[in-house]
């Protein structure tokens, strides 16, 4: 990521309701992958972290993706880490 990239505006359905995210790049990215790997359309995967979110969405997606990062995820390591996000949290799901 080269700090410049351009943020992506996308429409998306979560939760049977019509919103537009926007995203860096490289967040969409990661977000195709994770829900490939889970077995899930991009919107299911955005309904579930929606559902257990308690601050902005595009903040609790991108730390959705860090979390998924850093529990090895991404890397095809690991089982799946809960998609819990809490923006004001120093805490990481486990």
């Amino acid at each position: 990521m080269s700090g410049n990239e351009e943020i992506v505006k996308r429409s998306v359905r979560i939760a049977g309701h019509a919103t537009s995210i926007s995203l860096e790049p490289a967040f969409w990215q990661a977000l195709s992958e994770i829900a490939a790997r889970r077995d899930l359309s991009l919107n299911a995967l955005l309904s579930q972290i929606d559902a257990e979110r308690t601050g902005n969405l595009s903040s609790a997606i991108r730390l959705f993706v860090l979390a998924s990062c850093r529990g090895g995820e991404l890397a095809g390591a690991g089982p799946e880490i809960s998609t819990k996000i809490n923006p004001g949290s120093t805490q990481w799901p486990r």
